[in-house]
């Protein structure tokens, strides 16, 4: 079975690369962040000519997250249970469904701005609520992951050059706490494997040549409970489709499994 994870930054602009990735690439199950659509407006009818069933979980501007599975769709929870409000609502950053035998959560971690920023106390909150919301699947014998754009740095090596992001988000003590304690709940970091240099960035800046000369951040995360990761063959990020002309500034991961 093969698992992935893209935050596409918009998939009405991607979706043909999107449509030609998944046929060329025989992915069953796709966790999809920053959607930029609405839930109506989604891609459905198209994805389903390839077999693919959506769960979809957006309201248009940034953000908007899915599932879309070749390999079954039930159990679908659109939103995470318990999360906070931003400005007096729960943004679409949470969906989750059981695809065949694996049950997967989709997440679109806020970004956090900066440390002083209320989005910033905010993103701390949605990790804690989600941390509560996955402890029942982490600690199950079925397996169970949760994918997707988290804008944390796991560790230094995880940033092209740490001494640029002093003091900013997504490298702080309390983000990278916040997925330690998704750790201790059971879940582990499925690292990829890159494709070409020694980092698996899943992440480079437009501006500056980011992706040229590979500044780059591991931000796209799979975390997987004991069971999923028994049963991880292969993992890597697929850096090819981070090239050319309407790309994402985020590449697919992607994950096989033998279940």
């Amino acid at each position: 079975m093969r698992i992935a994870t893209w935050n596409v930054n918009s998939i009405t602009a991607r979706l043909p690369r999107l449509l030609a990735w998944l046929e060329s690439t025989g992915t069953d199950v796709l966790c999809l962040q920053e959607a930029k659509t609405t839930s109506e407006a989604f891609p459905a009818a198209e994805l389903r000519e390839l077999g693919y069933a959506c769960a979809v979980n957006a309201t248009g501007r940034w953000n908007g997250v899915a599932v879309i599975s070749k390999a079954g769709l039930d159990d679908v929870v659109v939103g995470l249970p318990g999360g906070p409000d931003y400005e007096g609502v729960q943004e679409p950053r949470a969906i989750s469904a059981t695809c065949g035998p694996v049950r997967v959560w989709s997440v679109y971690v806020p970004n956090g701005r900066e440390v002083a920023h209320d989005h910033y106390a905010y993103k701390l909150r949605w990790l804690d609520a989600l941390n509560k919301a996955v402890a029942e699947d982490a600690a199950g014998q079925r397996p169970f992951a949760v994918l997707g754009d988290f804008n944390i740095a796991p560790t230094d090596e995880d940033v092209w050059d740490p001494s640029l992001f002093v003091d900013s988000t997504h490298v702080t003590p309390a983000e990278r706490a916040a997925l330690a304690a998704l750790r201790d709940a059971g879940l582990r970091d499925v690292v990829p494997r890159p494709l070409k240099y020694d980092r698996p960035y899943t992440y480079w800046d437009y501006r500056l040549l980011g992706f040229p000369k590979n500044k780059g951040m591991r931000i796209d995360l799979v975390y997987g409970n004991a069971p999923f990761a028994a049963a991880v063959k292969d993992s890597y990020v697929d850096r090819e489709e981070r090239k050319g002309k309407g790309a994402s500034d985020h590449a697919p991961v992607v994950v096989d499994l033998d279940v």
